[in-house]
């Protein structure tokens, strides 16, 4: 039987901590109005490589949850909640305005995304710049039978008209994770029972409805929430999408030290990816 010995292979080195990653960080989508009701927006939407990291410092990272879609005739839904990766936060797409006839000139919800509108009074929410694109509003007069669409990371929401709700604005792609996903469709606007609901943007983004409640965004997309619609008495919306955080770094460079809030850890292509979908830290 051997003893155990150590062994040191002359001219290897241990791998070292990067100094700067790339990151995604994508917020929560907004929920849907109630009642043909304007659709929630995207989740805001950043990503940039060369962010400096210290080593040894504990990052904090926030997965921010969906808005919650209206549950009461003609209100609004509420706000997503802002991701966060160290510095960085994406703001929440703005929540679905809800359609009440005293509601006309109320102001839809801003976020990352903004919310589409059940008023051609008033614009769609706006968005933030560098995060997302501004909702749609109603094209052809309050009594229209369909609401705008939700703001997108690519494209504002369309409009609603005698028809149908309005689209919800497009994501965007992105390949952090190892495989290009889109994150972050605006909502499909809500309707009258008598047209149809906007479909959901590409990324996440929840249909819009007629005679029924709007459907969810996707879980960890940023998608905004459908708005509901109206038969008889409003429908509810659907809730904004979770967010999601992914950073990355090259496998030349040293694994974290440590995470927390159990992360998705690959090592392929040649890089070290950290892909959150609730929140913790991470120390690299």
């Amino acid at each position: 039987m051997f003893a155990a010995k150590n062994f040191f292979l002359a001219g290897t080195a241990a791998l070292v901590a990067p100094s700067v990653i790339e990151y995604l960080v994508v917020a929560a989508g907004g929920g849907g109005g109630n009642g043909r009701a304007g659709a929630g927006g995207a989740g805001g939407f950043r990503t940039a490589s060369g962010f400096a990291v210290a080593s040894g410092t504990p990052l904090t990272v926030t997965v921010g949850a969906g808005g919650t879609g209206a549950t009461t005739n003609g209100t609004d839904g509420t706000n997503g909640n802002n991701s966060v990766f160290s510095s960085i936060t994406s703001t929440g797409g703005g929540g679905g305005q809800g359609f009440i006839n005293g509601n006309l000139d109320a102001t839809p919800n801003s976020g990352g995304s903004g919310a589409g509108s059940s008023s051609s009074v008033v614009g769609g929410g706006a968005g933030t710049a560098g995060q997302g694109f501004a909702g749609g509003t109603v094209s052809d007069g309050s009594g229209a039978v369909g609401a705008g669409g939700g703001g997108g990371a690519s494209a504002v929401g369309a409009d609603g008209t005698a028809s149908a709700g309005g689209n919800g604005g497009a994501g965007t792609a992105n390949s952090l994770s190892g495989s290009s996903v889109t994150y972050g469709g605006g909502g499909g606007g809500g309707a009258l029972s008598s047209g149809s609901g906007g479909s959901g943007g590409a990324g996440g983004g929840g249909a819009g409805a007629s005679s029924v409640a709007g459907t969810a965004g996707t879980a960890n997309t940023g998608g905004g929430g459908g708005g509901g619609g109206y038969s008889g008495t409003g429908k509810n919306g659907g809730d904004g999408g979770s967010g999601i955080v992914i950073i990355r770094y090259a496998d030349s460079f040293a694994a974290a030290t440590s995470t927390t809030g159990s992360p998705t850890i690959t090592v392929a292509g040649g890089y070290r990816v950290y892909k959150w979908t609730a929140s913790g830290s991470i120390t690299i």
